[in-house]
């Protein structure tokens, strides 16, 4: 019995010294229970608050810079284009006409010559000679035929004397008539070999520009010869033949009733102009192939602007439109459904307005529609705006971003 109630009074002594043990590990879970609940509601409100602070902020909108020109009223010239080449109005190659020995050359390569210069000389003594030798047989032929007129008369007066049959009259009238027939054929020879002379002295047939020279003194030439001795061309004036689309003629038709029409020319890439003429005449069909005609200008040339066989781009002035608006060519923005530009309104936002372009010139264009005079378009950084857009105008000189003036560093 004793040995019973010692075994019970240990596990009662056990079982107290278990409770507070258990008791204490109950406490110690609950704070970290507490401390995990305290840390999930603070990230809670954390992270709350920080997406409710971006969902309150607003996106900063910066300006676009843009460059931009106001649409003037003005006038604006309407042209039709080709590219064309200058041709001369007369380009001979000169060649002896006889065949002799060159003796001088009288001019220098790219020399300016006029109509009847003398330029060479071939050797004239062969030519001299016959000259000589036609004249003589012309004084020769020319007595005897005096000599025949003078016995034809004696003839006429012994025939009404009947002292000679008129057989013999018959026959000095035929000799009188043969003799004539002689001295013209002399003469002939005479103008000839005076001509052969002329030829052996070779002069300008045209005014213009002596290209490089073909045949050099001691040569002998031959009125046979393909090559020849020189080139001129004439410069002043010129033409240029440029080709246009054949449904501008009936235009081009109408102008030129009413007076003449001016042509332009224009360097390859139309940077500068080169020269100012007139429309002189319209080829009388149109190229099939093509679709084209070709016009004639005629430019003076005063200065030689133009060159034979020069490229050139001619622009003939068709008409002139008064009173349109005007505004840069690089305004225009083009999408594929319509043609627009940028205005810049007073509170510096950009607004799309569709426009309808007209004819343009150099590097303004027409509006026909859409634009008014006074308008302020954009005309650099119209790839960085939309319809609303906001916009930031270069600063004037000599102001700052608040508009005030900026002083001067002394």
């Amino acid at each position: 019995m004793e040995s019973r109630r010692e075994s019970n009074f240990e596990g009662d002594k056990e079982i107290k010294q278990e409770q507070p043990r258990q008791t204490a590990v109950r406490r110690h879970w609950w704070k970290v229970l507490l401390a995990v609940c305290l840390l999930v509601v603070g990230a809670y409100f954390y992270f709350k608050s920080g997406s409710e602070s971006q969902q309150t902020k607003q996106p900063v909108v910066r300006a676009a810079p843009v460059v931009t020109a106001v649409a003037k009223k003005g006038n604006i010239n309407i042209y039709v284009t080709g590219l064309g080449s200058v041709t001369p109005l007369a380009t001979v190659t000169v060649k002896s006409r006889v065949d002799g020995q060159l003796m001088k050359v009288l001019y220098k390569e790219g020399q300016i010559v006029k109509s009847g210069q003398l330029l060479a000389e071939i050797d004239p003594r062969p030519y001299e000679a016959q000259l000589t030798q036609a004249a003589g047989q012309l004084v020769r032929d020319q007595a005897l035929l005096d000599n025949a007129r003078l016995d034809l008369k004696r003839y006429q007066v012994l025939v009404e004397q009947d002292s000679v049959a008129k057989q013999q009259l018959d026959t000095q009238e035929a000799l009188v008539r043969q003799d004539e027939g002689t001295v013209k054929l002399d003469q002939g020879l005479v103008d000839n070999a005076k001509l052969q002379v002329t030829y052996s002295r070779i002069t300008a047939p045209v005014s213009g520009l002596i290209g490089l020279r073909l045949v050099d003194p001691g040569n002998i030439v031959h009125a046979t010869d393909t090559t020849g001795m020189l080139v001129i061309t004439q410069m002043q004036p010129v033409t240029v033949i440029f080709p246009i689309a054949e449904d501008t003629l009936p235009a081009v038709f109408s102008e030129m009733k009413s007076g003449r029409l001016q042509v332009d020319a224009f360097n390859r890439d139309q940077s500068q102009k080169l020269s100012t003429g007139y429309l002189l005449t319209i080829d009388n069909q149109i190229d099939p192939t093509t679709g084209t005609v070709k016009l004639k200008a005629i430019f003076a040339n005063k200065k030689n602007e133009l060159f034979p066989q020069q490229f050139v781009n001619a622009r003939l002035l068709l008409d002139t439109k008064k009173g349109t608006t005007i505004v840069p060519t690089a305004a225009i923005q083009r999408s594929q459904k319509s043609t627009f530009v940028y205005i810049v309104k007073e509170d510096k936002t950009a607004s799309v307005r569709p426009v309808r372009v007209g004819p343009s010139e150099g590097d303004n264009i027409s509006i026909e529609e859409g634009v008014s005079p006074g308008e302020v378009v954009v005309v650099e950084g119209a790839e960085r705006l939309r319809d609303g857009s906001k916009v930031e105008l270069p600063t004037p000189q000599g102001q700052n971003s608040n508009g005030d003036h900026k002083s001067r560093q002394k």
